[in-house]
């Protein structure tokens, strides 16, 4: 029976007819490579059953992959995993199902993923994104912590039950982002700038629970490091990734392990700083004790000094001096005017001892002429001339007769 070549309501194809022909067209494509992200990836009876999910637009297709080609790879797969596979569209007729075979699947290049990540690394080095001059110093206690993370994550779990412990007063203000796929860069900074905004937070931490490279390609993506790099609040990286660790580690003002490091490093430990208070406190409590009784031993050696153990004695102490001193004056003043004394009674005698009046009243006699000229040689005297000697005692006159 031949099949018609045109339907119509008078000539309607069976819908095996329709099935078979969307088989035959469909196996025509035959197997081609597609490129998506892993969004689902399920075991069941040794077979995998997933889901694939273009990288721009919001289209999803269901595969499958038999037992016997999952034993062949080489690579393990997992929930986010960006991959190229090679399917083949197989139309099942009785129950009107479309499914992809996978024959082969492998992860996007990732030698290239690597070297474009490098690549970026430098430039954003260059720019001096990464300089250490431009990290800001995180607050020691700060008011309030701002948290970027995957809602009821074991990242979010770890951060605040471990800085609940270290600090139990500490605040937070948690903003849920995608933390892998698509959507994971523009979430996470749009959380990033909403945080930063807020004058409350002091600190942002950015926490993931580690991952495998490809689900960690959205904490490499330019736009959401220059989202860090323009921020004006301290922003800790906690991605828990040690290997091929991505740019966000890179730009962030400080980079934690892990999310329970994060929070070691963002919150202080209150134990360790009562310890520390209590040890400043009894340090600065042997220090004034020690000033103290080095002042008290210094007052009483100054109290048990004489002049105040008997203030009394200050002016004793001097009137007895004074009187030491005033006799001793006295007697330097008598020594002195007994020794002028004896010197002037030499003195005195020494110039009575050359004074003419000594000579004279030895019986010598001073021989005048009228002139008043003294009469030294008697050759000077001319008979007749009038004299007048003078004795001890007196003056007589006296007449030359030869």
């Amino acid at each position: 029976m031949a099949e018609p070549e045109r339907s119509s309501p008078e000539a309607p194809w069976p819908v095996a007819l329709m099935s078979g022909k969307l088989k035959d067209y469909i196996d025509r494509l035959g197997t081609v490579w597609v490129e998506g992200e892993l969004t689902q990836w399920g075991m069941s009876g040794g077979n995998v059953y997933g889901k694939v999910k273009d990288l721009e637009q919001d289209v999803t297709l269901s595969f499958r992959i038999w037992s016997s080609t999952l034993q062949k790879l080489k690579e393990e797969f997992r929930q986010g995993d960006r991959v190229v596979a090679l399917v083949k569209a197989e139309w099942w007729p009785k129950g009107g199902t479309l499914t992809m075979q996978v024959y082969d699947i492998r992860h996007v290049g990732i030698g290239d993923l690597l070297a474009q990540l490098e690549a970026l690394r430098r430039r954003l080095f260059d720019e001096g994104l990464f300089a250490l001059e431009r990290k800001k110093r995180l607050p020691f206690l700060p008011r309030r912590i701002g948290l970027v993370t995957g809602k009821d994550s074991d990242a979010e779990k770890d951060v605040l039950r471990n800085a609940q412990l270290r600090w139990p007063a500490v605040q937070f203000r948690i903003r849920y982002a995608a933390v892998q796929g698509d959507r994971a860069w523009s979430e996470v900074s749009g959380a990033i700038k909403s945080l930063d905004a807020e004058p409350e937070v002091d600190v942002i931490i950015v926490a993931r629970g580690g991952g495998d490279f490809q689900n960690l390609l959205p904490f490499s993506d330019e736009r959401l490091v220059r989202v860090v790099a323009e921020c004006a609040t301290p922003v800790v990286s906690a991605i828990g990734h040690e290997a091929d660790r991505p740019l966000l580690d890179d730009v962030a003002d400080l980079r934690a392990s892990t999310p329970t490091d994060a929070a070691k490093r963002v919150v202080p430990d209150i134990a360790d700083e009562l310890a520390r208070v209590r040890q400043a406190r009894g340090r600065m409590a042997m220090r004034v004790t020690g000033i103290v009784s080095a002042e008290i031993d210094r007052i009483g050696h100054i109290r048990s000094r004489p002049a105040l153990a008997d203030p009394r004695r200050i002016v004793t102490d001097r009137a007895e001096e004074l009187t030491r001193w005033v006799a001793r004056g006295s007697e330097l003043v008598d020594y002195a005017l007994e020794r002028a004394g004896q010197r002037v009674v030499e003195l005195r005698a020494q110039l009575r001892a050359l004074s003419p009046q000594a000579t004279l009243e030895r019986g010598y006699a001073i021989a005048r002429l009228d002139s008043g000229a003294v009469l030294r040689a008697a050759a000077d005297a001319t008979p007749g001339e009038r004299l007048r000697l003078t004795l001890a005692d007196g003056e007589l006159p006296a007449t030359v007769d030869r």
